[in-house]
């Protein structure tokens, strides 16, 4: 079974009904750590978004000096209509970009599409493309959990998670070089089980 395949023709498929729940109500208020995320990033840091969905949140916030990467090409071109950053298909376990090419990365909900074993290998991923003293804000399971549903968002789609939960990617994090400096546990609004950890981590 090729995981990245699966959730890469998922979202194609339900592109547009996942943007219309991303985007509709509470669903688009910026988690808190978001916002704090936002507040450090400086006018002229350049940020990579991880996963970056049809143009929600991180992504509508980096401008023309950001990039946007998804595994999603349909995805990709609803961000376009959406954002001004340079949008870019590929996978965050190899990531297209040099060394040393951002200020800032996010991955929302994203690390989790991710085979579990290889976890480690996109937060390296991320850890390279950062400059020295850059910021990761990441995302992941509240429990380690592999699998899918069926019928995600009502879709018709089935989707696929693997999940490494909370504390193996603290573990993971400060294994790639990063110091965590925060941590929360925030709501999913793509699930009906609750929460999500958030990791604020700097690469010294």
């Amino acid at each position: 079974m090729d995981e990245r395949r699966d959730v890469k023709d998922a979202y194609d498929e339900m592109a547009e009904h996942y943007m219309d729940v991303v985007t509709s109500g509470s669903s688009s208020e910026l988690p808190n750590p978001v916002k704090r995320f936002q507040k450090e990033l400086g006018p002229e840091d350049e940020l990579l978004d991880a996963g970056c969905g049809p143009g929600r949140s991180t992504l509508r916030m980096v401008g023309e000096s950001g990039v946007g990467l998804d595994i999603s090409r349909r995805q990709l071109s609803l961000a376009s209509q959406r954002a001004t950053a340079r949008l870019v298909q590929g996978d965050m376990t190899t990531l297209p970009f040099a060394s040393d090419s951002f200020d800032a990365v996010s991955a929302i909900y994203s690390l989790i599409h991710v085979p579990v074993d290889e976890h480690q290998t996109a937060l390296e991923e991320f850890a390279r493309v950062l400059r020295p003293g850059g910021t990761l804000l990441v995302t992941e399971g509240g429990v380690e959990w592999t699998g899918s549903n069926p019928d995600w968002l009502d879709s018709g789609v089935e989707m696929r998670w693997s999940m490494a939960g909370p504390e193996a990617t603290r573990k993971d994090l400060q294994a790639c070089g990063f110091e965590v400096r925060d941590a929360w546990d925030v709501p999913d609004p793509t699930t009906d089980d609750g929460m999500k950890p958030f990791f604020l981590a700097t690469l010294p």
